[in-house]
């Protein structure tokens, strides 16, 4: 098994999880939900993509979320950062 499909360690999980909190409350909210279900399965590989989806601003993560705008060009062929995306929208 790869390193990237390995699950994320406890520590890497914690900083991930503060590095999350957002000063949205919808995006805590969410982001919250999405640790609560996706926590003990969460790769190496998908806690990157996902610290990409968190280096947008709030408005843009939520809108995202929310399906109002489109994902970046350069996500659209990115299947993990459309997997996380994913799944942080079925949680909301």
């Amino acid at each position: 098994m790869s390193q990237v499909n390995n699950i994320i360690d406890t520590n890497s999980l914690s900083k991930l999880k503060w590095r999350a909190r957002r000063g949205m409350l919808e995006n805590d909210i969410v982001l919250t939900k999405f640790f609560n279900k996706y926590e003990k399965t969460l790769t190496i590989n998908q806690a990157y993509s996902l610290e990409q989806l968190l280096d947008l601003s709030d408005n843009d993560l939520l809108d995202l979320i929310l399906q109002k705008t489109n994902t970046r060009p350069e996500w659209q062929n990115n299947n993990d950062i459309l997997d996380i995306l994913q799944k942080l929208q079925t949680v909301y």
